[in-house]
């Protein structure tokens, strides 16, 4: 009888084991290890070197010194464009990118440093490889949705220890941090998975391997308390730094916006440059572009590297969604001319909210209109007592205001007794004098009232009857 059940429990431990081997083998390939080995071919371990400093230029007799640093980076572009932290690169001498691929193969490449934003402590760099085998580039995830206590995973050359994987959690969202008296950064993701010296600049990715963030700062002297730039908030920036106005001197006119809210992810057209290749073209306030090219679009980034390095007048086929209907239209570049100064103020951009507004002072009035720049009030309207004002930017022929004397250059400050600064402002002037006694056979007349080199001058438009609607009113002229 003892002998017996020593035989059974011997058979039913061996079944155990048996069992527990084939789980194991199962179990191995984990959320984890699928999330870093997507990811892991698109990380940069960045090796640098700069000369140190000498502290006596004239008597110091020593030989040159080499200060080596490390930083991580991440292929945005399969042309090896690549992301960093502007501090792994900054005054460096030489940057070194080794990559591993799929098969653990590592190579090694000179990167040249492109262009920066020292602000949000983020640069791209860019290597060189065979056109025939592009890099492949980090699949790219959301901030928009991430949740406190979600795993993560941090990549990066720890140390100068190539590829080194670390796992955690999202410990806080938002943190605002100082790093020292003069860098701090706003809306940072915490995390306890470790992050080291060598990290900065690399991906932190989530349980799908996509990146949600941009390591770049720890806490000194503690421990699991590491920081992350949200993906959605650096994407903006490398957008700007990626564009072809900056790196091309080219430019398509497109005025976009990302929208980012979980796996509701797009780029909307909000508007366009007066007269560019993107009015030209067609576009409308509103669209969704979902490919440009070969490249699916997600947000700007993904627009700009698509149209970036092509020639002037080359044609690129765009894929929007308009009115829940796919439809592709063809998008020229052409050389940009303007200046950093004429992006904050000459740049005349027609935004969706302001479209129909825009064709009904066409119609009506015979006036394209925009905002007269706060940089340029001074000069336009210092001897006034006008608060701001719209320039008319263009007046069509045999309307109202070419029949009464309004040209282009003029800035309108005034309707009837009411200032006009807003679009929304002479809207509700319009909305406003509509609702007196007018038809199109006895138009309103209304005073208007234009500066023109640095004097007012007035005179009279017809107002035909319009639609009312309610729009915030302004303020008034005091006539």
């Amino acid at each position: 009888m003892t002998k017996r059940l020593y035989i059974c429990k011997l058979w039913s431990a061996m079944f155990l084991l048996a069992g527990t081997a084939v789980v194991s083998a199962s179990e191995r390939m984990t959320l984890e290890v699928k999330a870093v080995r997507r990811a892991l071919p698109s990380v940069g371990n960045i090796h640098t070197e700069k000369a140190a400093t000498p502290t006596n230029h004239v008597f110091n007799s020593e030989k040159a010194r080499k200060i080596n640093g490390m930083g991580t980076g991440i292929i945005i572009d399969d042309r090896g464009y690549m992301v960093t932290n502007y501090h792994v690169i900054a005054d460096v001498d030489t940057i070194r990118v080794d990559i591993e691929d799929e098969n653990r193969m590592k190579s090694s490449y000179i990167a040249k440093r492109v262009v920066f934003d020292r602000e949000h402590d983020l640069a791209i760099i860019k290597i060189d490889g065979s056109p025939s085998k592009p890099f492949k580039v980090m699949p790219c995830g959301t901030s928009s949705d991430l949740m406190l206590s979600e795993r993560v995973i941090a990549i990066g050359n720890a140390f100068g220890y190539d590829g080194t994987v670390t796992l955690g959690i999202i410990s806080y969202l938002g943190r605002d941090v100082e790093a020292n008296e003069t860098v701090s950064y706003k809306n940072l993701i915490q995390t306890d998975a470790a992050i080291n010296p060598g990290n900065s600049g690399g991906p932190l990715i989530n349980m799908d391997g996509e990146v949600i963030g941009i390591n770049v700062a720890i806490r000194a002297n503690s421990q699991k308390i590491g920081f992350a730039i949200p993906i959605d908030d650096a994407r903006k920036v490398i957008a700007k730094l990626m564009s072809i106005e900056s790196l091309d001197r080219n430019s398509h006119g497109l005025v976009t916006k990302d929208v980012k809210s979980g796996s509701d992810r797009k780029l909307i057209v909000d508007g366009f440059q007066s007269n560019s290749p993107a009015a030209l073209a067609g576009f409308r306030a509103g669209d969704i572009i979902t490919k440009a090219g070969s490249v699916d679009v997600v947000d700007a980034v993904d627009l700009e590297r698509a149209l970036l390095h092509r020639r002037v007048g080359e044609s690129v086929e765009i894929t929007i969604l308009r009115n829940d209907k796919l439809e592709k239209m063809s998008l020229g570049l052409a050389q940009y001319t303007g200046g950093r100064a004429q992006l904050s103020g000459d740049v005349q951009v027609t935004s969706r909210a302001n479209n129909d507004e825009s064709d009904r002072f066409w119609s009506q009035l015979g006036l394209r209109m925009v905002n007269l720049p706060a940089s340029e009030q001074k000069s336009h309207l210092s001897n006034t007592k006008y608060r701001g004002g719209m320039r008319i930017l263009e007046v069509k022929a045999d309307s109202p205001a070419a029949a009464n004397g309004i040209r282009k250059g003029d800035v309108l400050v005034g309707l009837d007794k009411w200032e006009t600064i807003s679009v929304d402002n002479i809207t509700w002037i319009m909305n406003h004098l509509s609702g007196q006694t007018v038809s199109a056979d006895s138009p309103h007349q209304v005073k208007f009232y234009v500066v023109r080199a640095q004097e007012t001058q007035w005179g009279f438009l017809p107002l035909t009857q319009t639609a009312q609607q309610p729009v915030p009113r302004t303020a008034s002229l005091g006539n």
